[in-house]
């Protein structure tokens, strides 16, 4: 009879189960302990955080496909808004004292709008929005209110959702000092310093680079690219992305009546168009000669911005034909299958360990209110789990690897951080290999990688953090060999 080491997963529930018997009879404690399982099984909670205007709703509404954020209350304000897979669309308010509500929307043409007669004044603290979309079916976005740091009852209201995520997509239009700063300040408590790094900085406003010029989206993908090779940068977070929240979302709800004002556009004379497309006064003005009427323009102006229209112009003059190959095109230029694919590979391919961490998390808070031995007796567990579990050697290397602390050949690097799952989990992804391949195979190129890095953990050319990096390599193929020898 065969037994499989346990997982993470297990090591934490079994964890759990320690806290729950040491909690006794403190009702706050067990209620804690009981949203720390159920987050468990729940999907992976991104929080989408940034300062204010800084494009987090473009984030989300980009991600679900459609313009359902943000959310603001009768009285302006916006509170912490949770997007959840649902069959139909519905919100649920929550107020203080805990008591919860359903409450009316209207869809209009700016998007989800709430009834302000049933929000003005009503204490609402947080809002959930169950939506039908195939994007939040393993993932729960999380929209922050934005952040301003000097504002203290703005900071109590986000931190715990923020300290409670399991992943972090930072919007901002350019990375400041002060951007950094907010980030490091999320990396506090032991679990965030031995499992650092759960987030990636989304350049927002990437289609306004140099005026919104047809070139803004590959000049912000340039300096993202940039970005990934600042030490500074790279400490803090595990990528950086450029992202045109208009265009994405532009493309992902393009209408038919959109292609038909965009083809138009595209059909007139070029003088014409290029007058009119100058500047986005020029493009909603009264006078503009372009043959759709003002509202028509106004209203793409709105929804796709200057660039967006100017790229949609250009796209749809030079081979998109239809509706259906313009809103791909779009989509495509937009960084959004970027985005997407990076919170893949660093987020939901990483769940276990990351839900595992946010779990560590709030039993470390917890320890925190314990007395006594017990406090101090939950503490060295926690510490111990991170010490020792793999997945989390694994996250601390990588981000050792990206901030500069370890370092190999450009070639060796490339694949150690493969090899640890920096481009992704699966075995296949890994190896940088076809998924066409069996089973046997796959094993056969883990045996011959685990050689290799076998080989440089005992180079004693190599300094001792890289020889020690090689041999977290090593492991890793070990846990490949296994999962494929399953």
């Amino acid at each position: 009879m065969s037994h499989h080491a346990p997982t993470l997963d297990d090591a934490v529930r079994r964890l759990l189960q320690e806290a729950w018997n040491l909690s006794g009879e403190d009702g706050h404690a067990a209620a804690q302990l009981d949203r720390l399982y159920g987050r468990l099984q729940e999907p992976l909670h991104i929080a989408v955080v940034g300062p204010r205007r800084s494009g987090k709703s473009m984030v989300v509404n980009g991600l679900i496909g459609d313009q359902v954020a943000p959310l603001p209350l009768g009285d302006g304000h916006d509170v912490v808004t949770r997007y959840t897979d649902g069959a139909q669309p519905h919100v649920t308010a929550w107020t203080a004292d805990g008591a919860a509500r359903e409450l009316a929307t209207t869809r209009t043409a700016h998007g989800l709008r709430l009834d302000p007669r049933t929000t003005r004044r009503s204490g609402i603290t947080d809002l959930k929005v169950a939506w039908p979309a195939r994007s939040l079916r393993h993932l729960t976005l999380v929209d922050t209110p934005g952040a301003d740091p000097a504002d203290d009852g703005h900071r109590a209201a986000t931190e715990p959702a923020v300290g409670e995520a399991d992943a972090i997509l930072y919007a901002s239009p350019e990375i400041r000092v002060t951007d950094l700063h907010t980030l490091q300040n999320t990396q506090y408590g032991t679990v965030a310093t031995a499992t650092p790094v759960n987030t990636v900085i989304v350049l927002t406003h990437a289609d306004q680079v140099g005026g919104g010029r047809i070139d803004a989206l590959l000049t912000a993908r340039q300096l993202a690219r940039r970005h990934q090779r600042d030490p500074a940068v790279t400490a803090t977070c595990s990528g950086v992305v450029a992202y045109g929240g208009l265009v994405a979302l532009a493309g992902r709800t393009l209408s038919d009546a959109d292609f038909t004002a965009v083809a138009a556009i595209a059909a007139a004379p070029r003088d014409a168009q290029d007058a009119c497309l100058m500047s986005a006064d020029r493009f909603a003005g009264d006078d503009c000669p372009l043959p759709i009427d003002a509202d028509v323009r106004r209203r793409l102006l709105h929804r796709f911005g200057i660039h967006g229209v100017r790229l949609a112009t250009t796209l749809a003059r030079t081979g998109c034909a239809t509706r259906t190959e313009l809103a791909a095109e779009l989509v495509r230029r937009s960084g959004l299958a970027e985005l997407r694919e990076v919170i893949t590979a660093c987020f939901v391919e990483r769940r276990t360990v990351l839900k595992a961490r946010t779990a560590l998390a709030g039993l470390d808070r917890l320890a925190d209110r314990m007395p006594g031995q017990d406090g101090a007796h939950l503490r060295a567990r926690i510490e111990q789990l991170l010490a020792t579990a793999h997945d989390f050697r694994e996250l601390r290397l990588l981000a050792a690897m990206r901030s500069g602390q370890v370092a190999f050949t450009a070639d060796a690097g490339a694949e150690a951080h493969r090899l640890l799952g920096g481009d992704g989990t699966d075995a296949a992804v890994r190896l940088g290999a076809d998924h066409e391949l069996s089973g046997g195979e796959l094993r056969d190129l883990t045996a011959d990688a685990m050689h290799r890095w076998q080989q440089h953990a005992e180079d004693p050319r190599l300094d001792l953090h890289q020889r020690r990096a090689a041999a977290a390599v090593v492991r890793s193929c070990e846990g490949m060999l296994v999962g494929l020898g399953r």
